[in-house]
């Protein structure tokens, strides 16, 4: 009767935890309906929308995407996307670095500090930011005023409509995302490494070189990947900074939406952005993993 009884608890035991199992469960996917809703309703309906308008219109065909590759203006304009990208994101890493190893350096009041002013941008909006720049960099703008009052210059010069001015907007809205990841790297390095190359008679820029910048690299290739993915698809920026060659693919798709009304072209090029930037993601994943993005 004991070994029975014995049984029967263990049984008991095992129900209470399946059913205990099972309402976690209910619970955790109660918890995810949402956020998976929100990203069914707002981002998987509407680019399997946008890849099926590619090549349905309304019968399958390859036709829109022959046509990129028909016509080098396309092709053209695809490569100078990514040209201005990188150029933008090795600008971005250029004037990104010192500060994420400045934060990194100091004290956490002056940390802080730093760290607000960084993230400050992010309150105002890109258009307003991009605005502001056109007061600056206008011909009768902020800048040259100053310029031909210091007499430097006789006459104003053309600092907009040109790709100077498309990579100082760019670089000045990407720039936090190229400190934080690098900070969120740097923060986790262990001092003790650094301190312990200095004992051995290293100096500083030996520390520098050999310790800290190579352990510094996920973030690096955190923040240019950050970069260069969100500066494929700029727009605002460009189009009101940039000149008449200064086109970018996002550029090109919003005509053809709303000047040309080709939608299903839109779409096949929509696509083709995607893709390419899905398989430099894929890329940085296979070599240096997604959560070395923050230095884990």
């Amino acid at each position: 009767m004991g070994i029975e009884a014995a049984q029967v608890d263990r049984q008991k035991t095992v129900d209470i935890g399946k059913t205990i199992r099972k309402k976690v469960q209910i619970h955790w996917l109660m918890l995810l309906a949402v956020p998976l809703l929100f990203i069914l309703v707002f981002y998987v309906y509407p680019i399997s929308g946008m890849f099926l308008r590619s090549f349905f219109s309304p019968e399958f065909t390859l036709t829109q995407y022959v046509k990129i590759f028909d016509q080098p203006a396309y092709l053209k304009v695809l490569v100078e996307t990514f040209k201005m990208s990188a150029t933008v994101t090795l600008l971005s890493l250029l004037l990104g670095y010192p500060v994420a190893y400045l934060l990194s350096q100091v004290s956490p009041r002056v940390r802080n500090l730093l760290l607000i002013m960084v993230v400050l941008p992010f309150l105002t909006a890109i258009l307003v930011r991009t605005y502001a720049w056109m007061v600056i960099l206008g011909r009768n703008g902020i800048l040259n005023q100053i310029l031909m009052q210091l007499g430097i210059v006789s006459s104003p010069l053309r600092l907009m409509h040109n790709l100077f001015s498309v990579y100082l907007g760019m670089v000045q809205v990407l720039l936090p995302f190229m400190i934080l990841p690098l900070y969120s790297v740097m923060a986790g390095i262990d001092r003790r490494l650094m301190r312990a190359a200095e004992n051995l008679g290293a100096n500083p820029f030996q520390v520098f070189l050999r310790i800290f910048l190579p352990l510094s690299l996920p973030g690096v290739g955190g923040g240019c990947l950050l970069v260069f993915i969100i500066g494929l698809g700029f727009f605002i920026t460009p189009a009101l900074l940039g000149g008449p060659s200064d086109v970018m693919i996002s550029m090109f798709i919003e005509t053809q939406v709303h000047s040309v009304l080709d939608f299903e072209f839109a779409s096949a090029l929509a696509v083709l952005l995607l893709g390419v930037t899905l398989v430099i993601f894929a890329i940085y994943s296979r070599f240096f993993g997604v959560e070395r993005m923050v230095g884990q």
